[in-house]
């Protein structure tokens, strides 16, 4: 049975903080993270950070409860972002392709500070199809 001890706490602006510590595997791990994140979004939680400084070991099972995580965050119109990752989990998120997936920071500051910009980078307005070949439609 594997052990991980998460820990919540909230940032300054209502950012949730999740700092997992231990290893996320089959057999308890991905379970508790599961319970965690869930019960965050069923409080209306929408933004949330999984800092994973203190990860020793992430398994397959624990990498799936990682997107399904990453999923139930962005269907409840919030966003999910991965920060402090040691170099072996790391490289296993090069490995699965995942590390293109996750929005992953070093710094909490930054990682905090990120949260409402993917939103803010879009312009809102009627679009300009002056730029369309003659035939094409909008």
């Amino acid at each position: 049975m594997s052990k991980l001890n998460v820990t919540r706490r909230a940032a300054d602006n209502g950012v949730a903080i999740i700092d997992l510590a231990g290893d996320v595997t089959i057999g308890g791990g991905n379970k508790l993270l599961q319970q965690t994140v869930r019960s965050l979004v069923a409080d209306g939680q929408k933004q949330i950070i999984l800092n994973l400084a203190d990860v020793s070991y992430i398994d397959s099972s624990g990498l799936g409860e990682l997107v399904a995580s990453f999923t139930t965050i962005e269907k409840s119109g919030g966003e999910m972002k991965l920060l402090n990752l040691t170099k072996r989990v790391t490289e296993l998120m090069v490995i699965t392709k995942l590390l293109t997936v996750f929005d992953v920071y070093e710094s909490e500051a930054t990682a905090v500070a990120a949260f409402g910009t993917k939103g803010s980078e879009l312009t809102t307005g009627p679009l300009n199809p002056s730029g369309l070949t003659e035939g094409a439609t909008v």
